[in-house]
């Protein structure tokens, strides 16, 4: 049998080299380094490890579209410590106040000795090389930071006490495209191949040390990025290395074995979910990696956005899009509670996730007016921001003008969340029939009209002076004295029934799958700890994997067992010859992030963990 391995083509913006090897000729390479998901933790580790020295195999289940996994997808978004942007912004942060919000944050436990150590290498680095890292491989920044996860207003504990969101101009394919150059280069000198359509079923282990993998060649596949591909099997593979590095991803396409670990301390998990990343990413190489001896730690941390809305034109399936809301919306329960402080709009993730669980219905909604949609509301994604994408000066100063943002105004028109009303009681009409005819959102609630108007008239009160009691009439003042957000974020409080800012606008959310915090347990060079005793109760099914979490099917609903049986600090045995990076390995040492994260973390993680196991998989 011939096979055809596309190393490069469209993806790549290249000369198109192609590798025609018999299947016996696939069995019998090798290489000093495997790197398994060719996501952007996957490019880095590869690039890294051909700059060093190493000659290096990516496999991948998935086609060369897919190149770069939900990096591809994302907005961008890099933490960066006392950067030159902040400054011009008049932002002061030094690497002692990250340090504060990152541990008041995290909420670390006993168990978390090396996710500390990593947490605490990686916020050396987003104060100190990370950027000019990057700025030398070409990559630049949006001159406005972003304030993301601004906290649950006490000092000790979570959120950015400053903006910190950097992001990058390009979006997330403006994050991989140096590495994508980098790998092109490699593949030209002959120290990097990429085995597209290539499924792990196996990591070879010979006298308890990882020398390859072996698994199942996919068909062809023309799918286009992020749609389900084909399982279908032409063929096998067996192919060896001096070290293997797991870059796999997380598990939030797999709804299963979210449900399966999700973790009491945030309630009970939705019946209906909307994903925020592709099929793919299912979680399906932890079992395999837990087979050759890896320890998982902390496998029920996971982030999972709150402000979901149904994508009006998917690419996979149960598609959501993440709003990255200015202050100013109101926010209530299906019930038509507000909801309590800090759970306002941008401010605590973890603590607003917490509190819908315990309402007992899977959505909530967000009450606000034209004018503030025009101004506050972003959406996630590099395809929902064409202008950063495409970095587009023109597109982008459209913002900055009258009207909502194009893909904003598309969801107006044609999103299944979106109302809209001219009174309270029309829009509060119009809530109620949509939940009441769409089975895929959980129980019904019915709004009293009456009461919303209350909770509208008593928000609206608060705005007529510069000063208010209420604490996100506040909030939104004090957003607005950062420029960042005066400029772009965030609109003058006024009464969200003021005629001239209609008409009214309610947005359905939904819980929308995103990322795993925890994951395989990694030293400090990136090295995975063996665990020690067996995987938890109901344990996880054997499938494949391919880029940042590739592989459907097959997993158990079971889950991985909670923190597991496995070394807990100090010094513990590794899995000789394997090696894991970004989200696979929870962004570094199982678990960076602890509970809670301060975004633009999670490329960043993937940049850091990957390059630390690139160079020292290369020796």
């Amino acid at each position: 049998m011939r096979l055809v391995i596309l190393i490069t083509g469209s993806v790549l913006q290249a000369d198109t080299l192609c590798l025609l090897l018999s299947a016996s000729e696939v069995c019998a390479m090798s290489s000093d380094v495997l790197v398994i998901g060719a996501g952007l933790s996957g490019l880095v580790a590869a690039t890294e490890a051909c700059d060093a020295g190493a000659t290096v195999t990516i496999l991948d289940q998935e086609s060369e579209a897919n190149l770069g996994g939900q990096a591809y997808w994302s907005f961008g978004g890099l933490f960066l410590v006392d950067s030159p942007e902040q400054r011009r912004m008049g932002v002061r942060d030094s690497l002692e106040l990250a340090r504060r919000d990152w541990w008041g944050s995290a909420q670390f436990e006993d168990h978390d000795h090396l996710p500390r150590q990593w947490a605490e290498a990686y916020l050396e680095f987003a104060s100190g090389p990370k950027r000019a890292w990057l700025h030398d491989m070409g990559v630049r920044f949006f001159p406005i930071v972003g304030w993301a996860e601004r906290g649950d207003g006490t000092a000790h504990g979570h959120g950015n006490s400053v903006p910190r969101f950097h992001i990058t101009w390009g979006t997330g394919p403006g994050v991989l495209a140096p590495f994508v150059a980098r790998a092109k280069d490699h593949i030209r000198a002959g120290r990097l191949r990429v085995l597209f359509r290539h499924r792990v079923n196996e990591l070879v282990v010979e006298g308890g040390k990882v020398t390859g993998a072996s698994g199942a060649v996919l068909a062809e596949d023309t799918a286009a990025r992020g749609i389900p591909s084909s399982r279908e099997q032409v063929g096998d593979f067996t192919l060896r290395a001096d070290a293997v590095i797991v870059t796999s991803g997380g598990i939030g396409g797999n709804h299963d074995m979210v449900r399966a670990q999700w973790p009491p301390r945030l309630g009970s998990p939705p019946q209906t979910m909307l994903t925020g990343v592709p099929a793919y990413v299912d979680g399906s190489m932890m079992p395999i990696a837990q087979d050759a001896g890896a320890h998982i730690l902390n496998p029920d941390r996971m982030w999972h956005y709150v402000e979901g809305i149904g994508n009006w034109d998917p690419v996979w399936p149960q598609h959501g899009i993440r709003i990255l809301p200015g202050p100013s919306s109101l926010w209530i329960d299906a019930r038509g509670n507000r909801l309590p402080d800090p759970a306002f709009p941008g401010f605590d993730t973890m603590a607003t996730l917490r509190h819908l669980r315990g309402t007992g219905h899977d959505y909530s909604w967000f009450i606000l007016n034209r004018r503030i949609i025009e101004k506050e509301f972003a959406l996630s994604g590099s395809e929902q921001n064409p202008d950063l994408t495409g970095k587009s000066v023109r597109q982008l100063a459209g913002r900055l003008g009258s009207g909502a943002p194009a893909p904003v105004e598309a969801f107006l028109r044609h999103g299944e969340d979106f109302l809209q009303g001219e009174s309270v009681e029309e829009l509060v009409s119009r809530m109620n029939a949509l939940t009441a005819t769409c089975p895929n959102v959980g129980d019904h609630a019915e709004l009293d009209p009456a009461d919303v108007a209350e909770l509208i008239a008593e928000r609206d009160a608060q705005v007529d002076n510069p000063f208010a009691k209420d604490r996100q009439i506040q909030a939104i003042h004090a957003a607005r004295g950062y420029l960042g957000d005066k400029i772009m974020r965030a609109v003058p409080p006024h009464r969200l029934t003021d005629p001239e800012a209609g008409p009214l606008i309610a947005v359905r959310l939904r819980v929308l799958t995103r990322k795993t915090l925890g994951g395989l347990h990694t030293d400090l060079q990136g090295r995975v700890l063996r665990g020690v005793g067996a995987v938890g109760a109901g344990g996880v099914g054997a499938a494949g994997v391919g880029a940042d979490g590739a592989g459907v099917g097959g997993v158990g609903v079971g889950g991985v067992g909670a923190v597991g049986a496995g070394p807990v600090g100090g010094e513990a045995p590794v899995v000789e010859g394997l090696f894991a990076a970004g989200e696979a390995a929870g962004f570094g040492g199982g678990g960076m992030h602890g509970h809670n994260a301060l975004e633009g973390t999670f490329l960043g993680g993937c940049l850091f963990s990957g390059r630390i196991a690139g160079r020292a998989a290369a020796g």
